[in-house]
């Protein structure tokens, strides 16, 4: 069982890597922290460094989460003695930790909803029953996001959709209550995005060109 223990380490560097902010650097030679909304994540990403690069990191911030789920535990489930499912949903986790809290970044990170997919996404190629959970979450993300244009509430909505889901369609207790822990990781990361929502000043997504 000693394994578990770097076993969550390796993931949750590989979640800490800063995808976000070390393309700030690279490609504008600035601290992303301080522009835009200040996060390290996709969307701020977007916003400060454009489209290419804030889909880019949007896509390796959600590989992050896959490569915890589908490569690590095939090194450590058979040292843990733990089931494969098991393994992956606890590395799958400190994996969103280390990207939403980065030990490079003085624990400052992102918000944790690319990564999060990313698990959901390494989860679903293991385990059939939640490929349809999965095309669900995204497509909830894709109808709120082209209703209100927030990503922050299409984030917060779709995942607490990945429980209900989970519950819906009878998945394992296990898999419920890892669902809730994402639900919660992410809702506790867009507290403020919530408090705008409620004033009626979060920001919208726009992608028309300015005249």
């Amino acid at each position: 069982m000693l394994w578990i223990i770097p076993a969550i380490i390796i993931s949750y560097l590989v979640g800490s890597i800063p995808t976000a902010y070390l393309f700030g650097r690279f490609l504008k030679g600035i601290d992303i922290r301080k522009f835009g909304s200040g996060n390290v994540g996709a969307t701020n990403a977007l916003r400060v460094l454009g489209k290419g690069p804030g889909i880019t990191v949007l896509l390796l911030d959600m590989a992050k989460g896959a490569i915890a789920v589908l490569f690590l535990p095939d090194i450590f489930a058979p040292r843990t003695g733990m089931t494969d499912t098991a393994i992956s949903v606890i590395l799958g986790l400190a994996c969103i930790l280390g990207h939403n809290w980065t030990v490079f970044l003085k624990f400052r990170g992102g918000k944790g909803v690319a990564t999060t997919f990313g698990v959901l996404l390494g989860l679903a190629f293991k385990i059939e029953g939640l490929r349809l959970i999965f095309a669900l979450v995204i497509l909830t993300w894709a109808f709120v996001f082209t209703i209100t244009r927030m990503v922050s509430l299409a984030s917060i909505l779709s995942a607490v959709a990945i429980p209900v889901y989970m519950f819906i369609f009878k998945e394992p207790l296990t898999l419920i209550l890892a669902g809730v822990l994402l639900a919660i990781f992410i809702i506790l990361r867009h507290r403020g995005n919530l408090r705008r929502v409620f004033q009626g000043k979060e920001p919208r997504i726009s992608f028309k060109k300015p005249a």
